[in-house]
């Protein structure tokens, strides 16, 4: 799949090819919402709200994030959530939680990231409504689930979706899988109740979100912090194994840190020797990335911790969606 990203931003002759498979996709997608919408594929209630954060395109959109910003908001307004993620990449096969001791081969990077955080209880499972059901078993105080990338998982059923878009790359050349970057049609945000743009111009009724972060902590050591003036005289390696890894780099060259960018696949399993760069001073990589290189890391490594800041009228909204289930906000 890979390697197919170079051709999602324009057209080229193997699309020759690509189109009439994504034709079919894009029939296959509309059949699969169809059968949940009338039924006959079974979807499942949860007890308490379910707030879908999704997007309608692969590749890193800010979904996870955002997913960690609405669960500080919601805290902060007296509510109670629990996040679930499908654990991409790691190799449990039931619902389990996810704490600061899991490893990213059982659970994921995006999971254990957010566990890290320390901000709400975390479980995986790839039936993320089985996984919901588990772990409001395990944690009954829990009044509200943030589903992390659930918006095309219909056997869950949401109160609300909000869906995350890129406002760098946008939907690339605007075709569906694989021909182009799309899961569902652009007409799919039309039936969303909050579209997210991350790092973008917002039209009418949409939601502008930025990411934001100015201070590095050391991945063996996190209480040593240090700010970009640290990195203005060292070698630097910026590592990104991310949807977009250039508005990372971007990111640290907004700070003013000279850097050489080592860009790898989105969830890639990282070795020492990935990055045993020569004469290499300092390694930057992501939050995400992080997780998966603390095995081997040393006193180079510094972690940039990343947060989305969001439209304030946007939790609001999501509030007077769920309210009607008889909680009050605080």
């Amino acid at each position: 799949m890979h390697w197919l990203q170079h051709h999602w931003h324009r057209t080229t002759p193997l699309h020759l090819i690509l189109i009439p498979i994504s034709l079919l996709f894009r029939l296959l997608v509309a059949l699969r919402r169809a059968l949940y919408s009338s039924g006959i594929l079974p979807s499942h209630k949860l007890a308490v709200p379910a707030i879908v954060v999704g997007n309608i395109s692969i590749g890193g959109t800010g979904k996870t994030p955002l997913t960690l910003a609405l669960a500080q908001q919601l805290i902060q307004r007296g509510w109670h959530p629990l996040i679930v993620s499908r654990g991409h990449g790691g190799a449990a096969q039931q619902p389990q939680q996810v704490d600061v001791n899991s490893t990213v081969q059982q659970v994921g990077d995006e999971p254990l990231l957010m566990a890290r955080r320390n901000l709400c209880p975390v479980w995986i499972g790839k039936d993320r409504a089985a996984a919901a059901q588990a772990a409001l078993k395990n944690h009954p105080q829990c009044d509200v689930v943030l589903c992390d990338d659930g918006l095309q998982h219909y056997r869950l059923r949401r109160d609300v979706e909000v869906a995350v878009i890129d406002g760098a790359r946008g939907f690339g050349n605007g075709l569906m899988l694989p021909a182009g970057p799309l899961r569902e049609p652009t007409s799919r945000l039309h039936s969303v109740d909050a579209v997210v743009v991350n790092g973008g111009e917002t039209s009418a009724g949409q939601y502008a979100m930025r990411l934001s972060g100015a201070i590095f902590h050391n991945l063996l050591d996190p209480a040593q912090t240090a700010t970009a003036d640290h990195f203005h005289a060292l070698n630097n390696h910026a590592v990104a194994g991310i949807g977009h890894p250039q508005r990372y780099f971007e990111h640290l060259q907004a700070l003013g840190i000279s850097f050489t960018p080592h860009a790898f696949p989105d969830h890639h399993p990282y070795r020492e020797a990935d990055l045993a760069f020569t004469g290499c001073d300092a390694l930057l990589p992501t939050e995400k990335d992080a997780v998966k290189c603390a095995a081997f890391a040393d006193a180079r490594y510094w972690v940039l911790r990343v947060d989305a800041e969001i439209d304030s009228t946007l939790i609001d909204h999501i509030l007077r969606k769920i309210t009607p289930h008889g909680r009050k906000t605080a």
